[in-house]
């Protein structure tokens, strides 16, 4: 039996790698939360086990994860389980990475330096590298989390933070696979624990697609319905520049409509179009490999963002914006000019500067400096510069 150690136990992990696992059988799981001890201290209360509540399918019991690790209590656990772990796994989302524009770790960052200074990690870059420093044994790291090249990413991170500790690592008895993740799930609602009878259930559609670099350094789970390719790049950006692209999109400008959900958003007469033309333009921007994908594609996700019953909120998918439109939005429209991802930038930059307005402090880890750039004389182009986008500053001024 094998054993996967995975960092960030939210709703998508729940109802992601941790379904395919458990559908897999053969391997024990063991969550971290890095960030607090809720998650860990409910499932225990279940023995771990939790509901997955499936859009269409019903109710399917989870029963893989064999424990929760959490910060600050469990440190030297996580320690001894990433010894023993064959796949080390991680959903962080993209600010768990602490990368600067460049892809490249912030070494600054208050949360890395912490850890180098020697406080003990809390990062999972801290955590990779103090422990796979001691990993004898072949590992494969496994990023989940919707970056272009998010292994490549995550390789990066941590050999620059293992050159800044003085740490070394056996890189040849490591790997670290893209990998492409796909399935919407909200936030729990108290209507789905309700339902379930579950406070630990997780709600999602029937949807899931994973698409993994065929590079592992010891043994994987049999899952279910995987593709293993040699190059996740193209499925990867069909995802992150339609699917994510679209999402945004909906989620800043739904929000400056006064929409609530996603189904509300694509409802609408003004936004459903935009997201149409963005999906077109995105597609332009696509490898050859899947155009062909593009239009059947297109359609589906409409039909995905029509369903009621997921209740996916705006301000969801509104959170951490600075880290997701460097991947989701600037590369079509540097590639196209496309005026759909065009409204989609303004609508974020507003976004921004009403919430900065109103006094509400955005859920970003650039936060602080999102709201400085909004008070600047040109706040559009302060922001951009955030991002490393100054370049489209004439493209989103139209």
């Amino acid at each position: 039996m094998g054993l996967i150690l995975h960092f960030g136990l939210g709703n998508f992990a729940r109802a992601h790698l941790l379904d395919y696992t458990d559908q897999a059988q053969g391997w024990d799981l063991v969550g971290v939360s890095l960030r607090s001890t809720a998650i860990r201290d409910g499932l225990a209360q279940q023995g771990f086990d939790y509901d997955l509540c499936v859009q269409g399918q019903g109710v399917r019991r989870i029963r893989v994860l064999r424990d929760v690790l959490a910060l600050p209590d469990d440190r030297d656990a996580i320690f001894q389980a990433m010894a023993e772990a064959d796949i080390i796994s991680a959903t962080v989302t993209e600010k768990g990475y602490h990368l600067d524009s460049a892809g490249r770790l912030q070494l600054d960052d208050p949360a890395i330096a912490s850890d180098l200074a020697g406080q003990g990690p809390s990062t999972l870059i801290g955590f990779l590298a103090f422990g796979l420093a001691g990993h004898d044994s072949p590992a494969t790291v496994l990023s989940c989390d919707n970056r272009v090249g998010n292994g490549d990413a995550l390789k990066t991170a941590v050999a620059d933070f293992s050159a800044a500790a003085g740490l070394d690592l056996n890189w040849d008895r490591l790997s670290f696979p893209n990998s492409m993740v796909d399935r919407i799930t909200p936030a729990t609602t108290d209507a789905v624990r309700a339902i379930s009878g579950d406070p630990m259930a997780v709600p999602t559609e029937a949807f899931s697609e994973w698409v993994i670099e065929d590079d592992f350094a010891g043994p994987r789970p049999d899952w279910p319905g995987v593709q293993f390719v040699q190059d996740v790049a193209p499925h990867e950006l069909r995802k992150l520049r339609m699917l994510n692209g679209a999402h945004s999109l909906l989620a800043y400008a739904g929000l400056g409509r006064g929409l609530t959900y996603v189904h509300e958003a694509i409802r609408d007469p003004v936004l459903r179009p935009l997201v149409q033309d963005l999906m077109a333009d995105a597609g332009r921007t696509l490898p050859d490999e899947v155009q062909d994908q593009v239009p059947n594609y297109a359609a589906a996700l409409i039909a995905r963002f029509e369903n009621p019953e997921l209740a996916h909120r705006l301000d969801q998918i509104a959170m951490d914006g600075s880290q997701k439109l460097p991947y989701r939005f600037i590369p079509t429209l540097r590639e196209t000019g496309s005026k759909a991802v065009a409204e989609g930038v303004r609508a974020w930059i507003a976004y921004c500067v009403s919430e900065t307005a109103k006094g509400r402090a955005l859920n970003d880890p650039l936060a602080a400096d999102i709201a400085r750039a909004t008070q600047q004389d040109e706040p559009d182009k302060a922001l951009l510069q955030i991002i490393g986008a100054q370049d489209v500053l004439a493209a989103v001024r139209g």
